[in-house]
């Protein structure tokens, strides 16, 4: 079965804001106005409600499914793009209607961090392409060569053939304080890097396959059940195999090594034709690394796992489409990373 693409946003579209994890607290409102108006700017009109940032979530957890439900199968909703993650979109999983949501016309969802919950089960159990990329406090920045916002991925003709790849720098250590310059749109890259495999003797690596995958601390918790059969979704979506994506947002060595391991045993891995491991900032265990982790639960593995790509918490972000065709190149040459929207 294909999957379902959302239509190319345009500007007269309207955007669905709301906070299916964490809301926005009054310190950061600035922030989120700037964040309204820079779609407002572009052309879009701006709708949605549950944002409360008072507490560690935005609403009661069927407020927030009844909300993101409703902006989903809304034909007049062309993306839903949250302010960040936060920790318990969990909590939303078992009240989404997912019988309108495979009825209805496809609506971009956009996100990354706690949002991944939400955006892989949404593509593993509808068929529908969700966008894993910069979220809308992130927005305003200005996304470097040779990378996409989200913005630039949700507006692509259908059909459209994407090409990233790595940033030359990063940002090693922070983030913007948001509360003293909201307005700020210029990420600080300060440290080189690119993208490199876990075993540097294996040669170019030149793989195909649909792209999957999230943040680890949330989407680990995910295997094993219903929302996070990637053996199902492969059999029904992606007979060319996947290339699943993940990264540690802060997580400590050995509890990376331990989730890496769950969706190992939880058959992750299994049609995977490369893994793609995001650049992380989470801490080492002693004398036990972050690519130790990495090691002790892919190593040993018959897929090409690449290290230090810009796909999670350390900015800057690809734009990265759940479902989308890629195909994958590192090498001696580059790396480039080609998603095909079909």
């Amino acid at each position: 079965m294909t999957i379902r693409y959302p239509a190319p946003l345009r500007p007269g579209d309207r955007i669905g804001v709301t906070a299916p994890s964490a809301g926005v607290a009054a310190d950061l409102r600035p922030r989120l106005d700037v964040c309204l108006e820079h779609l407002r700017r572009r052309g879009y009109e701006v709708v949605g409600t549950c944002m409360d940032g008072t507490g560690v979530v935005s609403a009661p957890a069927r407020e927030r499914a009844e909300e993101l439900t409703a902006m989903l199968t809304d034909p007049r909703i062309a993306a839903v793009v949250p302010p960040w993650g936060g920790e318990l979109a969990v909590e939303v999983l078992p009240y989404l209607d997912l019988a309108a949501l495979r009825a209805a016309k496809p609506t971009w969802l956009v996100g990354y961090s706690d949002i991944s919950t939400l955006l892989l089960p949404l593509t593993t159990l509808t068929g529908t392409a969700t966008l894993h990329g910069q979220n809308l406090m992130d927005t305003p920045y200005r996304v470097p060569t040779p990378q996409l916002s989200w913005l630039d991925v949700a507006a692509a003709p259908a059909g459209s053939s994407l090409t990233q790849g790595p940033s030359s720098r990063h940002r090693a250590q922070g983030f913007d304080r948001w509360e003293d310059d909201p307005e700020i749109a210029a990420y600080t890259l300060d440290t080189p890097g690119s993208w490199c495999p876990l075993d540097p003797g294996a040669g170019d690596l030149q793989v195909s396959g649909r792209l999957v995958g999230g943040c680890l601390e949330t989407v680990s918790m995910l295997a094993g059940t219903p929302f996070g059969d990637l053996g199902a979704f492969a059999s029904e979506h992606a007979p060319e195999g996947l290339i699943v994506y993940l990264e540690a947002a802060e997580a400590g060595a050995l509890t990376v090594a331990r989730d890496l391991w769950r969706l190992r045993l939880a058959g992750w891995f299994d049609h995977a034709t490369a893994v793609l491991v995001g650049r992380t900032r989470a801490p080492d265990d002693g004398g036990f690394t972050q690519r130790d982790a990495v090691r002790s639960a892919l190593g040993d593995l018959d897929v090409p796992v690449v290290l230090d790509v810009d796909c999670g918490h350390v900015p800057p972000h690809l734009a990265l489409v759940n479902g989308a065709l890629a195909d994958l190149t590192v090498g001696t040459s580059g790396a480039e990373l080609l998603q095909h929207l079909r």
